[in-house]
């Protein structure tokens, strides 16, 4: 899929520094706010002194706990319920902390100052005394019989106990199995770390009672709701022009932006703030964050019978909005990944902890999945003496069998995992790896090769329908209205392009506009679970269609002709049979507010796939890991824009990578202090650390939206994060090393093989 690269519409803005974060918002009259966190995972709060700040001039306010007592705690997405009809147990997240603190970075006071030094200086000020109660860091010591409650109400700090599939029949298969191959995997708790760190302005506008916010945002309707749920009042507004990466962290409605707009309230004046990198490190919700175990049973002729997991995730010390949904309904709706396995078993535990809130992060539970179910597969390989890719194909869901029904009640539309296999196979020369295995060996370098498929959900959302308007100017140019504005997918691109082809107009001249909140009211959601093209796309193509159907109607009116007769080709009406004819331009210049339209569509879902196959070489004397090629094949339905579908490919890739690799976000057990809170610590992935990846399509359109897409947004982390562990398991295997948790450091590495020399 290597193409000559086509500038995007925005690149020459952004890369100009033409781009308006949120950081670039200013008003007249506006205050500077600065948060004092929370020193301690776990104590009492005994007393605040703010007199002393309170007194440095230029300091407009301080803000604790108890001044926001009356903000609520925004209710997560999950409504279904858990293991025996249980309901997920949310506990109160205040705003300000009240009388306790239960994570390190937790916001704890607010200074709001006439600029961010004082405001900085002043919480410097605040003495703040506390009683240390312990800590409880890794969830499976938070569900430990006997551990001190987080949160009254929250027996055992298990705040959702979720499972699904049949119990009884996994464990038949299981008990009646030839073989069961068995694993433990970490997926350790990563930080989200977009471009862009957290920050906001927020107003109050007292004659329309209305807050604004100006915030970084993947959805001004999932960020618009979670405010408004903790404010207690809808009229909310949030603003949100560019945006520098979302990768999940970037949905929810944080405590600062609600701190920000109480204060603006209060003052009656704009306030600001804008969070350092440390901040964004600490308190930005997480992503993953779980303990992943399975059981894969397989009868005599290396059939699979059945799959049995368990999920114990660090929930975090409150939650997220979507951190609930995403690390059970996401994971249980494809737990079969690609195979064919008739007896499915889940149960994941949710355990509230002394760290960050974790939420979705891209991949939002599936890399999960993959995760575990390929790293099963290599084993069962391994253990029954069954080749790794023979295996897969015996097992592997044929394209004839789709749509497909998982044992989970999830139906996958569309996929052909088997040919998404050969295209690997053959772009990657897997048959000619023995020769090059031999190469790295003669050098005294480890070589390994590493294949994985992938099945993931996209699409869908809380909404029922996602809906976009399209409404015309005085020169007859048209302006796009969605939900959900870009952070970095290039939507100002690829929409544009999407109503061309069905207006017949020049792209150039097409105008979006996503999270306008001056635009027309829309129902739907934000760019979450690579739901952007299928979701907000397949929305503008339908209105595009309706627009369509407007002008005909027109037309033949300007033609003097009955509608039937009028066919509509390349942006242009004519007369059946004729050579009378009028261009849409013209209809839309001489109507333009008759053709404004909104449209919905049902909210989609697809599942696309893929096959990925990574090779890297390993320097025992050093534990170095050099990833010397990745081919993905990837089914991401009809692709609109292959340059964008490329980007989302490489930038997945690369997140993935970092978490085999790099990123960890590690806290010392004893007192909860995140180690790893500066990029001086927590190591990142770098381009000159990977080999450029080779892309290749495999679409098989997706019969659920008018588009025929599926999603892309995830695919390359879903499919890197186990294509990479088995490719450096099976460099390592050769010294008799079956197991290594992420991340895959150089450090990890060599002391692995040292203890197996």
């Amino acid at each position: 899929m290597t193409r000559p690269f086509k500038g995007r519409r925005e690149d020459e803005r952004l890369l100009s520094g033409r781009g308006r974060y949120a950081a670039d918002w200013n008003f007249p009259g506006q205050l500077h706010a600065h948060f004092l966190r929370a020193e301690r995972a776990h104590a009492g709060i005994v007393s605040i002194r703010t007199g002393e700040a309170a007194r440095l001039p230029g300091v407009a306010r301080i803000f604790t706990g108890e001044d926001m007592a009356g903000l609520k705690t925004p209710p997560p997405i999950v409504k279904y319920p858990g293991r025996g009809g249980t309901a997920l147990k949310v506990p109160p997240r205040p705003v300000l902390a009240r009388g306790r603190v239960r994570y390190v970075g937790e916001e704890v006071a607010l200074v709001i100052a006439e600029s961010p030094a004082v405001a900085q200086d002043a919480a410097e000020l605040i003495e703040v005394e506390y009683r240390d109660l312990p800590v409880l860091v890794e969830p499976q010591d938070a569900l430990a019989p006997g551990a001190l409650e987080l949160h009254a109400g929250i027996a055992g700090n298990l705040c959702f106990d979720y499972e699904y599939g049949d119990e009884a029949a996994a464990a038949a298969a299981l008990a009646g199995a030839a073989h069961v191959t068995r694993l433990t995997l970490e997926a350790v708790r990563v930080a989200g770390s977009p471009m862009e760190p957290k920050a906001c302005v927020a107003l109050y506008d007292e004659a329309a009672e209305r807050y604004e916010l100006y915030s970084p945002s993947q959805g001004m309707s999932m960020l618009g709701h979670g405010l408004a749920a903790i404010l207690g009042t809808e009229r909310v507004r949030v603003h949100a022009r560019d945006v520098g990466g979302g990768f999940g962290v970037r949905s929810d409605a944080y405590p600062e932006y609600c701190a920000a707009l109480f204060a603006a309230k209060a003052l009656g004046r704009p306030v600001k703030w804008v969070s350092t990198r440390g901040e964004t490190l600490l308190s930005d919700h997480h992503g993953r964050g779980a303990q992943l175990s399975g059981e894969l049973a397989l009868d005599a002729a290396g059939r699979f019978l059945a799959l049995r997991v368990h999920w114990t995730v660090s929930a975090g010390a409150y939650l997220s909005q979507p951190g609930p949904l995403i690390n059970t309904l996401n994971p249980s709706t494809h737990a079969i990944n690609a195979y064919r396995i008739p007896a499915l078993y889940g149960r994941h535990r949710l355990a509230l902890t002394n760290t960050t809130p974790t939420t979705a992060y891209r991949g939002a539970g599936r890399p999960n999945v993959s995760y575990l179910v390929e790293r099963l597969v290599d084993e069962a390989a391994r253990e029954t003496g069954i080749e790794r890719i023979e295996l897969r194909r015996r097992n592997l869901i044929p394209k004839e069998a789709f749509p497909y029904k998982t044992p989970s009640g999830s139906t996958y539309d569309s996929g052909d995992p088997a040919g998404e296999l050969d295209q690997a196979l053959s772009y990657s020369q897997w048959s000619n790896f023995p020769e090059r295995r031999e190469q790295s060996s003669k050098r005294g370098k480890l070589r390994g090769i590493g294949c994985a498929l992938f099945v993931e959900p996209s699409g869908a959302g809380a909404s029922p329908q996602e809906q976009a308007a399209i409404r015309f100017g005085d020169s007859g140019n048209a302006t796009l209205h969605v939900l959900a504005g870009p952070s970095g997918q290039g939507h100002e691109t690829v929409f544009p392009e999407i109503v061309a082809e069905v207006l017949g107009l020049p792209a150039e001249s097409i105008t979006l506009k996503a999270s306008d909140p001056e635009g027309p009211a829309l129902m739907g959601g934000g760019t979450v679970g690579s739901r952007s093209v299928m979701s907000h796309g397949g929305a503008l193509y339908a209105t595009a269609q309706a627009v369509v159907k407007k002008g005909r109607d027109l037309a033949a009116k300007e033609l003097e002709v009955a509608p039937a007769d009028v066919d509509f080709l390349k942006g242009e009406y004519r007369v059946r049979g004729t050579d009378l004819a009028i261009s849409f331009q013209e209809i839309a210049r001489r109507y333009r507010g008759a053709l404004d339209s909104l449209e919905g569509i049902p909210t989609p879902t697809a599942f696309p796939g893929g096959a990925h196959v990574a090779e890297v070489e390993i320097d025992p004397e050093t534990g170095e890991i050099e990833v010397l090629r990745y081919v993905a094949v990837d089914d991401c339905g009809r692709v609109m824009s292959p340059v964008l579908v490329e980007g989302q490919l490489h930038g997945g890739i690369a997140q993935g990578a970092g978490q085999v690799f790099a990123e960890h976000c590690v806290y010392d057990r004893a007192s909860g202090q995140l180690l790893t809170g500066s990029f001086m610590d927590y190591a990142m992935p770098r381009a000159d650390s990977f080999a450029a990846p080779s892309l290749y399509d495999h679409p098989v359109p997706s019969p659920t939206n008018p588009l025929g897409a599926k999603g892309a947004g995830e695919a390359g982390t879903t499919g890197a994060v186990p294509a990479l562990a088995n490719a450096v398991i099976d460099a390592l295997r050769a010294l008799g090393i079956h197991h290594l948790d992420f991340p895959y450091t150089a450090a990890r590495v060599w002391r692995a093989i040292a203890r197996h020399d």
